[in-house]
């Protein structure tokens, strides 16, 4: 039997908080700046940057609710590469951000959350995970550099 315990963050709350794609962190998409990554991805759902300036200045709950009333030809292709590219963004290398991610060393990284998200995260024991194991991923990438 394996007595090894491994150790995961289970949620983006209390001391992890700053993993939450809500939390405020800019990040430059196609030329323009949000506030946080919610933002940035909610606003790429458009696929004019004219059309994403209300996404700008307001909160990534609101982001996150205009976001829910748009749709794009093929996001559900895209949605992977972008997700990636802005936690690339949030956490360049040489970044406070970055400094934290890596120093979760090989810590697992669940996305827990109580809204039901499985795709991007575990609900009820329940999901991809695919936030959490994009983050691992970045993680790996700038423990490479």
């Amino acid at each position: 039997m394996d007595d090894i315990v491994k150790h995961s963050i289970k949620q983006f709350k209390g001391q992890y908080r700053w993993l939450s794609n809500f939390w405020l962190s800019p990040v430059i998409f196609e030329g323009v700046v949000y506030p946080t990554v919610e933002n940035a991805y909610q606003a790429a759902k458009l696929k004019l940057n004219c059309d994403r300036f209300p996404f700008i200045n307001c909160s990534p709950g609101r982001a996150k609710e205009m976001g829910q009333m748009v749709s794009r030809r093929g996001w559900d292709k895209l949605k992977l590469s972008v997700m990636h590219k802005l936690l690339r963004c949030k956490f360049r290398n040489g970044s406070y951000l970055a400094e934290k991610l890596k120093a979760t060393g090989n810590t697992e990284i669940i996305e827990g959350n109580d809204w039901g998200d499985t795709f991007w995260g575990v609900y009820d024991g329940v999901g991809e995970n695919h936030l959490g194991k994009m983050l691992m991923l970045v993680r790996v990438e700038l423990l490479k550099k």
